[in-house]
């Protein structure tokens, strides 16, 4: 079991001061001023890349500028990182008891209980992650089966080095099945954004 947190009640601004031995709540997470952007999962502590590749962002700009005029005056809202998403085990659970807190590069979140001035309390209904060799290892594992344990109905993985586009959806057994694996000029066939004109190739371009 993880040690609990011993720092005291002050901002922490330096990373290395931090023990990867520890369990992290988001109380903690708020206390901290570095530069190093982090992600915890179940209280563990995740480093982000520094700054995304020029790819990355690229391929962020492309989607949003699909996504975000469909949800225009629409109840659903469209978020990209940095945004954090608190993903507490209970409904109601305060910031020292919630242990995980990720940065999607984007997100739809359609239930506006879920929104605050902090960013999103809860599972999103679709979320898309840009994978990196920093982050693929954590995005196809540990982010995969966290999303599905938290029932995010729909979850993207963005291949950069392939351009490929992998689909999952939910199923009623509480697991992801893959809906769609997608390349070249292939339209999205299905879930949140099947009614956007979207290809592959726009992702891409």
């Amino acid at each position: 079991m993880a040690k609990e947190y011993q720092f005291p009640e002050e901002r922490i601004e330096d990373f290395t001061l931090l023990d990867p031995e520890v369990s992290y709540s988001y109380a903690d997470y708020l206390r901290w001023a570095f530069e190093e952007r982090v992600e915890i999962i179940k209280g563990k502590i995740f480093k982000m890349s520094p700054a995304p590749l020029m790819r990355h962002q690229l391929i962020s700009s492309n989607l949003m500028s699909f996504i975000a005029p469909h949800f225009r005056n629409r109840q659903c809202k469209v978020f990209h990182a940095p945004f954090d998403v608190r993903l507490p085990n209970k409904k109601n659970d305060e910031d020292k008891r919630i242990f995980t807190v990720v940065q999607p590069d984007v997100c739809i979140v359609c239930d506006k209980e879920k929104l605050d001035e902090k960013g999103c309390i809860g599972a999103p209904d679709l979320i898309i992650e840009i994978l990196s060799p920093s982050t693929a290892s954590r995005d196809l594992k540990d982010k995969f089966e966290l999303y599905r344990e938290h029932k995010v109905n729909e979850y993207w993985l963005v291949f950069p080095n392939d351009n490929i586009v992998e689909i999952f959806l939910l199923g009623a057994d509480g697991h992801y099945q893959s809906a769609a694996r997608l390349s070249g000029n292939d339209h999205v066939p299905c879930g949140m954004l099947s009614a956007i004109n979207l290809t592959v190739g726009d992702i891409f371009e």
